[in-house]
């Protein structure tokens, strides 16, 4: 069955990528070692997010309060952007 040139156009393309890659040496294992270091930022959110549920929790007088400090202890760093972004009038 004979090719479309879509179909072979989306072929050559995939060679072209795959080789590309092969030559940079992004998918041949060693790079993945390196990897390590790029999750800082989901430790400090997860402790920030530990500590936020206990402060929450803490001061919460009632279910319904203690629910809405779990969903401020999710999206306290949103709230802390906006607030910087609002008082420097950014």
């Amino acid at each position: 069955m004979a090719k479309s040139k879509a179909e072979a156009a989306v072929e050559t393309a995939i060679h072209e990528v795959a080789k590309e890659a092969k030559e940079s040496g992004c998918c041949n294992g060693k790079n993945y070692g390196n990897m390590g270091g790029h999750a800082g930022g989901g430790a400090v959110y997860g402790l920030g997010l530990i500590g936020a549920l206990v402060y929450f929790i803490q001061h919460a007088t009632s279910f319904g309060d203690g629910l809405l400090g779990v969903l401020k202890a999710i999206v306290w760093p949103a709230i802390l952007i906006y607030q910087v972004l609002v008082n420097f009038k950014l």
